[in-house]
């Protein structure tokens, strides 16, 4: 799924989408409340993450101004206070959940894991991104064009799951990279285009038309 979290201690921010890609959650990461509520903002999310105490705009801030904008997207807040007064404030705010530092990775997962699921229970659609022919479901993690199942590899589902969420922005080689691997660019300096390669040959070819399109000097993008 798609999770967004907003911390501004870098080294747990860090970690956080670490854990999270393990899972193989596409994971967006913002330092301070207004990026925060910047990308919360545009309701792209299956979940955001956010610390209570945040530089710019706090937690309860962000979750205040989503709730008001009709964002419905669970919101499980992280923080230091632990007081029954706190956690009545957080709840009130808009959050889902309310998880105290520190905690185990294990507990902030299963934590994640039933937002989630109550999340999507209660959706009708099916848990499916579709740009024009081409169909990735994610529940069942499977690949379809023009109903043909399409075999990828984790690495190869994670980029097209990014490219089908931003469906007709190019993306660049950077952003690509920040998203779907956990490395320094500078490291895998032609891995992005490799990977686009391996899904051109099993997206694109033998279908007549191709949807993952280079934009030069820019990146890439899917589109119908």
């Amino acid at each position: 799924m798609h999770v967004l979290v907003v911390e501004d201690e870098k080294k747990l921010a860090t970690l956080l989408r670490r854990v999270l890609m393990e899972e193989r959650h596409t994971v967006d990461v913002a330092n301070d409340g207004i990026a925060g509520f910047d990308l919360a903002g545009s309701d792209t999310y299956d979940l955001v993450i956010l610390d209570l105490m945040l530089p710019g705009m706090d937690g309860i801030e962000i979750l205040k101004e989503m709730r008001e904008a009709d964002i419905e997207t669970p919101g499980l807040m992280l923080t230091a206070r632990g007081s029954v007064e706190d956690r009545v404030t957080g709840l009130r705010s808009g959050a889902d959940d309310y998880l105290v530092k520190p905690f185990a990775m294990a507990e902030l997962l299963a934590r994640v894991e039933a937002l989630l699921r109550r999340r999507h229970h209660g959706l009708d659609s099916s848990q499916e991104l579709v740009v024009g022919d081409l169909v990735l479901d994610l529940v069942r993690h499977e690949v379809k064009r023009s109903e043909r199942i399409i075999e990828l590899t984790a690495k190869e589902f994670a980029l097209l799951e990014y490219l089908m969420r931003n469906a007709g922005q190019v993306l660049s080689r950077t952003q690509i990279t920040d998203h779907v691997w956990r490395y320094d660019l500078d490291a895998l300096s032609n891995v992005v285009d490799t990977y686009i390669h391996y899904l051109r040959d099993k997206i694109d070819r033998g279908f007549g038309k191709a949807m993952i399109k280079t934009v030069r000097g820019v990146g890439y993008k899917v589109d119908a």
